[in-house]
């Protein structure tokens, strides 16, 4: 996978702490979450500053209960560790590139 990084609940927070970062909140049995990848894909390959984080909601449910993950996939935007959006169910590359443009103006 282009840019994408599977993550576990010890190195969550080290991987959002600098730049622009999507978490992708997903899970192996979601159909919605595997019609979401190649969207990621080409959002991540167009954007090289975004780093997309993978995180499975079933191995990593530490970091899903601390974040208030309660459906799949749920989207959260991160700029320089701090959270910054939520979109939960799946989403359109235009409507992501919209969140990804924001943030890469905003100074937050």
């Amino acid at each position: 996978m282009i840019n994408i990084i599977d993550v576990t609940d010890d190195n969550f927070s080290e991987l959002i702490t600098e730049g622009i970062i999507l978490v992708d909140f997903s899970a192996e049995w979601c159909g919605s979450c595997k019609v979401l990848i190649p969207i990621l894909e080409e959002l991540a390959s167009n954007n090289e500053e975004l780093k997309v984080i993978k995180v499975d909601v079933e191995k990593c449910s530490e970091t899903a209960t601390r974040f208030g993950i309660r459906s799949v996939p749920t989207l959260m935007f991160f700029k320089n560790g701090v959270e910054w959006n939520k979109l939960v169910g799946k989403q359109s590359i235009a409507d992501l590139q919209q969140q990804v443009d924001i943030l890469r103006g905003s100074n937050g």
